[in-house]
């Protein structure tokens, strides 16, 4: 009885073996997959995948690239918040700030305009020129926080149009193939087609991440930015107060 039970355990087991080595195979030997698209699809269809792929990579370095400078940026922000206004004078709350942060490109932009008002620039109201000279620098700032953003704009608009025509084109050779081979059963019809939808797919697997990327990370921009303007307005104040407050003292 024991022999006849390990028996059948034996026999089951190799069934089921042989049942996973006939799937993997399966698996392995399907002729229309990526493999077979890439194997089978001349240069145009290599063209048409190689620059989903570039395009793939491009948008994911920048939203990874873009998602970790803005958190410098609101990190910034916060040492801006504690120990700027913390100084006894602009100056000094300038160099406590980081040598690459923004706020401190702002401040130092607001303190050349206070000191630069001589001259043919003594005409203009010194209000007037500070407040320009600050709306420039928070401009500056705003353009580099968007540098990389149109590559997400760029690809997430496109992205699926090319994935549009490396299925148009490799729906087309299939027909050739087809008509050129007088054979149109369903065997003959399914792989080259199918291997053209899969193009469609990719391209759509490409622009969805970059379209969310970009909604996502224009979001935070325009957080850091009401951060960045509002530094601005109160540094701003500040040296008109300054100034001012020189003024009375002459």
């Amino acid at each position: 009885m024991l022999q006849h039970t390990f028996a059948r355990t034996a026999a089951t087991l190799t069934t089921f073996a042989l049942s996973a080595n006939a799937v993997a195979e399966e698996v392995v030997e399907n002729p229309y997959g990526l493999s077979a698209l890439w194997a089978q699809g001349d240069v145009v269809a290599k063209a048409t995948l190689l620059i989903l792929v570039i395009m793939s990579m491009g948008s994911w370095y920048v939203i990874f690239t873009k998602l970790a400078e803005q958190s410098r940026v609101m990190r910034y922000a916060q040492t801006a918040q504690s120990n700027f206004w913390n100084a006894g004078d602009v100056r000094q709350g300038t160099d406590g700030l980081e040598v690459d942060s923004p706020f401190r490109f702002i401040a130092e932009k607001g303190l050349e305009s206070a000191g630069k008002h001589t001259g043919l620039l003594g005409s203009i109201n010194f209000n007037d020129w500070v407040t320009m000279s600050i709306q420039r620098a928070m401009n500056n700032v705003q353009s580099r926080m968007q540098d990389g953003l149109a590559v997400l704009a760029t690809v997430g608009s496109t992205a699926p149009f090319v994935g549009l025509f490396g299925t148009v084109w490799g729906i087309y050779n299939a027909l050739v193939k087809i008509g050129m081979s007088g054979q149109a059963s369903i065997d003959k019809v399914a792989g080259p087609v199918g291997e053209s939808l899969i193009m469609t797919a990719i391209g759509l697997a490409v622009a969805v991440p970059a379209v969310l990327g970009y909604n996502w990370l224009v979001r935070r921009n325009k957080v850091a930015m009401e951060e960045v303007h509002a530094f601005g307005a109160d540094l701003h104040a500040v040296l008109l107060g300054s100034a001012e407050s020189g003024s009375a003292q002459k």
